[in-house]
């Protein structure tokens, strides 16, 4: 039978196949087969190219090079073009002119929410919240696919220790069974059932981009296997588990080799260890890459990431410039292309398209369904889980509307730093700024004024730099001199100070690494001036990443990070500074004291000559510095709230646990203060003798509570041997018998100990 787009429309009674869809494999198989024996090879090969729309911002999109191959069928899809209307337009390109009617894939950077914007991935994580995350990315799904996306280049679940990394704000933070849990709830909230609602995750960074040297983007990666399986791969793991539809390789290379051709990593970790037949596509331009890292040309470059697994080219116009000529030299085979376009087309099969090309093409949904007061509401709930309280003096927080209350700092107003790096669909108009948001909680109760204080750098250059084309326009004409005195004139008449400073936008996120994570001069200049005052100063700490504080910490009565909070940010933080809704969310990277610390990390192994934790002071010939103790200015889990948890009767069941059994770790968890507010308890492990080292603690379960003032509730951990295990350089997971550690407590350094026996 001949397709047609008639026949391509119509019923064939294609229903969605695996990963939970309606349908079965069969079905999807036997449809795929019949495609495939009418495409020319050059058609099979078109479908592996996903190139850039770059926006089709004016003019039809037949009038453009991408509207052009679409027609002709060279393209298996494009990303970052935005418009339902646009969208649908390219899309009958393809399904009406090309030959074989194949419909394309839509895909956005739809990182942390679509117009309705949620806090950077890093603040989620910090809300420990698995069914607030799932919600912020349903809510993310919903309305891409009003805008006729129907592919998400997220969840990132990148593992990373270094904090001069821009990129962490992309991601869960430090630890891999927290990055796994989120990994899980962040697909499951994209993909939902694959509905008409519902995206393709797409996980990124395949693998251990993280872990680039001195945080520097795009930098080398090298590790050895066992690290690799049990501490960075497991939140890949478990997103492929998830039944994440596709995934994205990472620019870095493994063992020597870039992800994109690394056959060890693409077919015998992904495809042969863990069972993943989905869709892998390259990172942008990363086959290009191949050669800067000594791999060779374009066409020995394309043979090596297409034998190794990779089926999608991202803008490197590798596969189809070279593929055919691969082909006739005899350095790949037929059966290669047909592989990598099978996984293409069985991704546009989950998604319904064959059954409706124009699926997610629904005009009036974009008008009805996007930035709307449900997802704001939504957007604003959420974002106040996630803001860390580091420090709170004399009950600084929360302060009362009254009196003069003056929000001072080059971040207090302006709305484009509000909503994060990776916001590429908000229209940049949407947030409201911190000044307008305090301003409009207070009411006619306090009366609320504003002064910048401070540019972000006192250089020019290192500003732009920053800005790095998202915080651009910010930068006052007036002198540093000027804006710190009308700054102290404004602070002087107030009763309190909201310092408004950190980090723009454009300071953490990709290509944003930085050296000195330490407030900016200038910036640090205008937080000791307005201490000097004696006026109280909370600092609300703007960031994409953990950021160092050594005198903000010690002269600054309340600090909370704020991250990049999305387009509600300013209306959540209202809530938090005002006492509406109390802080509750928990650091998921530790925030070293200096640079020279870094990586500084809970999980981290022992040495043979360990200095024993919270030592105040310097140990000889012991693995220590001389000017700075080892643990972090704030340690993973750290987090405060406006009441106080007591935690007591922590207990075992049993301290003897058998290979096939369970025992039960409790602990009583009372709010001893007058306020209402969440707490995050942590349960962690630690195996005291094992055949290859092991970490001093590992986080192992968690749960998120509510307590009224007085309240208690007990939460328990049961814990069996499977918890237990751990990988060896070779992906076995071993489970030895031994003496444990359990420990309990609101974060990974103030905790309860308890021993138990796995006999």
């Amino acid at each position: 039978m001949k397709l047609t787009r008639i026949s391509i429309l119509a019923a064939l009674a294609i229903s969605l196949a695996s990963c939970g869809n309606k349908g079965d494999k069969a079905d999807m198989d036997s449809y795929i087969d019949n495609l495939m024996s009418q495409m020319t090879l050059e058609e099979k090969i078109g479908q592996l190219n996903l190139p850039p729309a770059g926006d089709i911002v004016t003019g039809a999109p037949q009038d453009s090079p991408i509207g052009d191959m679409a027609s002709k069928g060279q393209i298996g899809g494009t990303f970052n073009i935005k418009g339902a209307e646009k969208i649908k337009a390219l899309q009958e390109l393809a399904v009406e002119k090309s030959r074989m009617h194949i419909p394309l894939i839509v895909g956005m950077d739809v990182i942390h929410g679509y117009e309705t914007v949620f806090p950077i991935p890093l603040a989620l994580a910090s809300s420990w919240d698995m069914e607030a995350i799932e919600k912020s990315a349903s809510i993310a799904a919903n309305e891409a696919t009003a805008g006729g996306i129907n592919w998400t280049f997220s969840p990132m679940v990148d593992i990373a220790r270094d904090p001069r990394w821009g990129r962490v704000a992309e991601g869960a933070g430090e630890d891999p069974y927290l990055g796994s849990q989120i990994a899980q709830a962040m697909v499951k909230g994209y993909q939902g059932d694959f509905s008409d609602e519902n995206v393709l995750a797409c996980i990124k960074h395949f693998a251990l981009y993280g872990g680039a040297e001195a945080g520097r983007d795009y930098n080398t990666v090298d590790m050895s296997r066992q690290r690799m399986y049990n501490e960075y791969l497991p939140p890949y793991k478990a997103a492929v588990d998830a039944g994440a539809a596709t995934l994205m390789t990472s620019f870095n290379i493994i063992d020597g080799v870039p992800a994109t051709a690394n056959e060890w990593l693409l077919q015998d970790l992904l495809r042969d260890q863990w069972g993943f037949d989905n869709l892998v596509v390259t990172d942008y331009a990363s086959i290009n890459e191949m050669a800067n890292h000594g791999m060779g040309n374009t066409l020995e470059n394309s043979v090596r990431a297409l034998k190794a697994g990779t089926d999608m080219d991202m803008s490197s116009n590798a596969f189809v410039s070279v593929l055919s000529e691969a082909l006739d030299k005899g350095l790949i085979s037929e059966a290669d292309i047909d592989k990598a376009c099978r996984r293409v087309l069985e991704a546009k099969y989950r998604l319904g398209l064959f059954e409706n090309p124009y699926r997610f093409n629904n005009v009036e949904r974009e008008k009805t369904d996007v930035y709307t007061d449900e997802h704001r509401a939504a957007a604003r709930e959420i974002a106040a889980k996630t803001f860390v309280l580091l420090k709170n003096d004399n009950n600084t927080l929360p302060i009362k509307p009254q009196g003069t209350i003056a929000v001072i700092g080059p971040l207090g107003n302006t709305s484009n730093n509000m909503v994060g790096t990776w916001s590429v669909a908000n229209p940049g108009d949407k947030a409201k700024t911190l000044y307008e948001g305090i301003k409009e909680a207070a009411g006619d109760k306090a009366n609320v004024v504003y002064a910048k204080g401070s540019n972000l750098y006192a250089d020019p250059f290192v500003e732009d730099a920053a800005a790095n084309g998202y915080g651009g326009g910010m930068r006052d004409s007036r002198s540093e001199d000027e804006l710190l005195a009308e700054a102290l004139r404004v602070a002087r008449g107030a009763d309190v100070i909201l310092a408004a400073v950190g980090e723009s936008v454009g300071m953490s996120g990709e290509g944003s690494s930085r050296s000195n994570l330490d407030l900016p001069d200038t910036q640090l200049r205008l937080l000791k001036a307005l201490v000097a005052t004696s006026k109280p100063v909370v600092m609300l700490n703007f960031a994409g990443r953990p950021t160092t504080m050594e005198w903000e910490a010690a002269n600054i009565p309340a600090i909370m990070n704020v991250w990049h909070g999305g387009t509600e940010a300013a209306d959540a933080i209202a809530d938090v500074v005002f006492g509406k809704v109390s802080p509750s969310g928990k650091l998921t990277m530790s925030i070293p004291q200096n640079v020279g610390q870094i990586p500084v990390y809970y999980n981290h192994l022992n040495t043979g000559r360990p200095v024993p934790e919270g030592t105040p002071h310097f140990h000889p010939f012991s693995s220590n510095y001389l000017d700075v103790r080892n643990e972090p200015r704030y340690p993973f889990g750290y987090g405060m709230t406006y009441t106080t948890f007591d935690y007591s009767d922590f207990a075992l069941d049993n301290n003897k646990l058998s290979k096939d059994g369970k025992i039960t770790a409790s602990v009583k968890v009372t709010n001893k203060g007058n306020v209402a507010a969440d707490e995050i308890v942590q349960f962690y492990t630690r195996d005291m003798a094992a055949s290859l080292a092991r970490p001093v603690k590992e986080l192992k379960h968690f749960d998120r509570i509510s307590l009224a003032p007085g309240e208690s509730k007990v939460v328990e951990f049961e814990i069996t041997p499977d918890k237990l295990g751990f990988y060896n350089a070779n992906g076995e997971y071993l489970i030895e018998p031994g003496e444990f550690k359990v420990m309990a407590g609101p974060n990974s350094r103030d905790v309860q100990t308890l021993d138990f026996t796995l006999e």
